[in-house]
């Protein structure tokens, strides 16, 4: 009976040892918590992981930005299917020959416009020589009226000045109770307003014309000074029977060009040289309208000679005509 009891006391006694044995074997989870290398493991998982979850989303993205550029030809296709269609429409004859005809205008005008700015440069060089060789001539003149008066001074003779060919007239009076004789030469000589001037080729029927009307106006002899002024200041064309201001050589060109008249310059040199077209230059201008001399006149009833402004007064008439331009 001890024996047995001693075998069932040691038996009960050797049951614990069993959870010893399981009690020992939670240290296997601590090794298992002692092993860093799968957190590192996991950690270095995790970046990867998302970095790759990032990488689809970048190419998911990526289409979604071309996908405007693959529907573009989707979109496109009704506008070319409309071109086309446009295309199939034939044009009208009509439309076609205006464009046509527009086009040519065009070119046209593009070489009309080279034309011209060609043909101003080079009149504009012939122009530039012109005004030269007509300032040279002016210069050689007087230099020989010089010479000739010195001359004859020496020699002790006298020197005769050589006969004006052109005279300025000026109208100072009205035609107010006069004769009608007196009226209608001054109206050829187109003097039909008070203080209007024109220029006179002085020959005997012309000087027969100004005794008539020297009470009513008073005239003389010009120099290049007195001309180019009043032309450069008072000149203006008679156009179509208008009164056009000369803004421009080409207006001159057109109307005295077949004279060989193309600037002022040279319109200047024909009407004080009284050259071969003096006519045709002078009727082109309009009669000059000159102001009221400053200071007045002194008596417009009386003659040059006898203290008024009446008649002719030869060289006087500069002063006259400078103080009314």
């Amino acid at each position: 009976m001890a024996s047995k009891q001693t075998q069932q006391g040691k038996a009960p006694a050797k049951q614990p040892a069993a959870p010893k044995a399981e009690a020992k074997q939670p240290a296997a989870p601590k090794a298992e918590a002692k092993k860093p290398a799968p957190k590192a493991e996991a950690k270095q998982q995790a970046p990867a992981a998302q970095k790759q979850a990032a990488a689809p989303q970048v190419q998911a993205k990526q289409p979604a930005v071309q996908q405007p550029a693959v529907q573009k030809p989707a979109v496109q296709k009704p506008v070319e299917a409309k071109q086309e269609a446009k295309s199939t429409v034939p044009v009208p004859e009509t439309l076609l020959k205006q464009r046509k005809s527009l086009e040519e205008l065009r070119v046209n005008s593009i070489e009309r416009k080279a034309e011209i700015h060609k043909k101003k440069r080079d009149s504009k060089k012939i122009i530039f020589k012109r005004a030269e060789s007509y300032v040279k001539e002016y210069r050689s003149v007087e230099r020989s009226l010089v010479t000739a008066r010195r001359q004859a001074k020496s020699a002790g003779n006298f020197f005769v000045e050589p006969e004006p060919k052109i005279a300025i007239v000026v109208r100072i009076r009205g035609i107010t109770g006069i004769h009608p004789k007196p009226r209608k030469v001054m109206q050829l000589l187109r003097l039909r307003q008070i203080h209007n001037a024109s220029f006179v080729k002085l020959n005997k029927a012309t000087l027969n014309m100004l005794k008539l009307v020297e009470p009513f106006v008073a005239w003389g002899y010009p120099n290049l000074k007195t001309i180019r002024e009043i032309v450069y200041k008072r000149g203006f064309a008679k156009i179509h029977r208008n009164r056009t201001p000369i803004t421009d050589n080409a207006i001159i060109e057109e109307h005295l060009g077949k004279y060989g008249i193309i600037c002022v310059e040279d319109l200047i040199h024909e009407l004080f040289t009284v050259g071969p077209h003096f006519k045709e230059a002078n009727n082109f201008l309009w009669p000059f309208k000159l102001s009221s001399p400053k200071g007045g006149h002194s008596k417009v009833t009386t003659h040059f000679l006898e203290g008024g402004d009446a008649g002719n007064r030869e060289d006087k008439i500069n002063q006259l005509v400078q103080a009314m331009n």
